[in-house]
This record gives structure tokens, sequence and C-alpha cells, in this order.
């Protein structure tokens, strides 16, 4: 599942307030297991380990974009305030991940999932 990803983010706007990014991901079965093995069981923990996979870890599935936003731990770290609940937790879905400022700082991400 995982493999070379032809990686090209989206940015949008760099300004204080509104998009700041677009990326699209495949949530593969090695972004359902944290680094211990442990299965995750909310959205906000899967993407959030797809993400460090694609920058710390270099696990990418096929086509996986980056991204500068979750490329910094601490923004990996807020998804969880950003992303409550999903429909990601099955995997084997694309997301299309739209991130969104308020005042500097991430507020929340706009997360369509597809098959």
């Amino acid at each position: 599942m995982s493999g070379t990803a032809h990686a090209q983010a989206r940015v949008t706007a760099t300004h204080r307030n509104g998009l700041v990014e677009s990326y699209r991901a495949f949530i593969g079965e090695a972004d359902l297991f944290n680094s211990s093995g442990t299965r995750l069981t909310q959205a906000w923990q899967i993407i959030r380990q797809d993400r460090a996979n694609f920058h710390q870890y270099g696990v990418r599935d096929r086509d996986d974009e980056t991204d500068s936003f979750f490329a910094d731990p601490v923004n990996r770290q807020a998804l969880e305030q950003m992303l409550r609940n999903g429909m990601i937790v099955r995997g084997n879905v694309w997301i299309d991940v739209d991130i969104y400022v308020s005042q500097g700082a991430g507020r929340w991400i706009d997360v369509p999932v597809s098959d």
C-alpha cells in the first residue's frame, strides 16, 4: 500500500484568516496504527499518523500529497482540536484536507472523504 508519493501541496493563501493550504492523501493500512502498533480509533489520530508517516517516517501511500502545515509536529498535535469526528476509521479512503487559520493559528479543517 505504501509507495513513492507524487507530492504537491496547493497553498492558496498565507494571510492570517481563511484557507491556508489543501492537500490530498490516501488513508492506507499503515495510517491506522501508531508507531507502537496500536490500532487508532479516532479520525484525528489517523490523520495525524498519516502526516507523521509522510513527514517524519517517510511512509507514504501512492499519490499522497505533501503539505507544509502538518510538517510541523506542533500542528499535527493540534489535530484533535481541529477535527473531532469523521468517517476515516475504516481506512482505504481518500481524504481532501483544507486547513483554515484564524489569527495566525490552525483552527479547523474540512476533510471530505471518498472511496
